[in-house]
């Protein structure tokens, strides 16, 4: 064998166990990864610890404040029921009606649609909550908020069980900022117009109001206004002409305007007439479901307050 030849076979075999040798590169997969535990543990508005495997993929939505909030962080498409009174936005209108009316769900509906969670709110007794379990659903009490702040804290909640955590972040940093200018708008008035905001005047000499501690009697403060109902403890309160007739508001509010209630009709009350609000045309309907559906829309219904309570205001 010529020297040549005894060279290179000797260069090749210097060549494979090098190669044999070699580590391999670290971009390659290790059989030992294993995939992120998805896995989703929080405590919800009754102090329950709820687990979920994963986020929720189907998801039936007990409150329409619940419906709201879930189209509102970009989970629409997961929400497969949705209450009798959830009418917005539009898109919900077509997702299954699971009852709700007067209170009553269908239990059997709600099974047949598997979801794998339930969304309950404050408008649910626990009963309520107690039953879904015993069909083997899982079911998330959200706690109705007491401020604007506790609102945002909710959005991110519903955001962490559908795997929409980034949106309901950043709605609620829109919000907040929302909020802010209206803070700012009206902190440097000096005048807060007395508001009587009504409910139901079913019976209209004795009309219902929002009390103390209401999202409208908290809005209407934020929004630059006394509320009269501010003192009375109570979500509903009854409210006499005569004492209506003492406070005298200078804007009354139609939170009733969707049940017919007109400017005219309360001006034609026996006994209102002489009312501030009326002879200065200061009667106005009111989408109560701005203020009393705990969810994004209430920023809606504060600005909607401030520019009845203060026009141009807000620029």
């Amino acid at each position: 064998m010529s020297i040549k030849v005894q060279s290179t076979l000797l260069v090749l075999v210097f060549l494979l166990a090098a190669c044999g040798d070699a580590t391999p590169p670290a971009t390659e997969a290790l059989p030992s990864q294993l995939p992120a535990d998805l896995s989703i543990q929080l405590s919800d508005g009754l102090g329950r610890s709820v687990s979920l495997p994963a986020t929720a993929s189907r998801v039936v939505s007990l409150t329409p404040s619940g419906t709201e909030i879930l189209f509102a962080i970009g989970a629409g498409a997961q929400v497969t029921g949705r209450d009798t009174f959830s009418d917005y936005p539009a898109d919900a209108l077509p997702v299954a009606d699971i009852g709700g009316s007067w209170g009553e769900y269908d239990l059997e509906a709600i099974l047949a649609l598997q979801p794998d969670l339930v969304l309950a709110g404050g408008i649910n007794p626990p009963e309520l909550v107690a039953a879904l379990e015993d069909l083997g659903l899982t079911v998330f009490f959200l706690a109705n908020p007491t401020t604007l702040e506790e609102m945002y804290a909710n959005l991110e909640t519903v955001g962490a069980l559908t795997g929409h955590t980034q949106e309901a972040q950043e709605l609620a940093a829109s919000l907040a900022s929302r909020v802010a200018a209206v803070d700012a708008a009206i902190l440097p008035l000096s005048y807060a117009p007395s508001v009587y905001y009504e409910l139901d005047a079913t019976d209209p000499a004795l009309p219902f109001t929002a009390g103390a501690g209401t999202f409208v009697d908290l809005l209407i403060r934020r929004a630059g206004g006394n509320s009269i109902g501010s003192t009375m403890e109570g979500e509903w309160v009854s409210i006499s002409v005569e004492q209506l007739l003492v406070l005298d508001p200078a804007i009354i509010l139609l939170g009733d305007a969707a049940w017919g209630e007109t400017p005219e009709k309360v001006a034609a009350r026996p006994g209102w007439e002489t009312l501030t609000a009326i002879q200065n045309g200061q009667v106005f309907p009111f989408d109560d479901n701005l203020v009393s559906r705990p969810g994004p829309r209430l920023v809606d219904g504060l600005e909607a307050l401030v520019e009845l309570l203060h026009p141009g205001v807000l620029k």
